[in-house]
């Protein structure tokens, strides 16, 4: 899992298998404080998440393809699997 703060939304006409009818945000991986580390990336909300939530992404396609319960979708890699509401150290 990682931690990541939504920066954008992405808006494709034409998407691949597995992709279709999915909101595709853009993340900004975070540290527990919040600062910006590392490069940002695509995934696909399945948790309703919008800009500037702070979210949780699982980056491994089988993990991905159960929590959007769609075993067929082999491209599927990075989904968003929650919304975190607080980080207590």
């Amino acid at each position: 899992m990682r931690l990541g703060k939504v920066i954008g939304t992405v808006v494709s006409s034409t998407k691949a298998t597995g992709y279709e009818s999915r909101k595709i945000l853009v993340i900004q991986p975070v540290d527990p404080k919040g600062n910006y580390i590392g490069t940002s990336f695509f995934a696909i909300d399945a948790v309703q998440a919008g800009v500037n939530d702070l979210v949780l992404t699982i980056e491994e396609g089988n993990s991905a393809r159960q929590i959007i319960q769609d075993a067929g979708a082999l491209t599927v890699k990075t989904v968003i699997a929650a919304i975190v509401d607080e980080i207590s150290t």
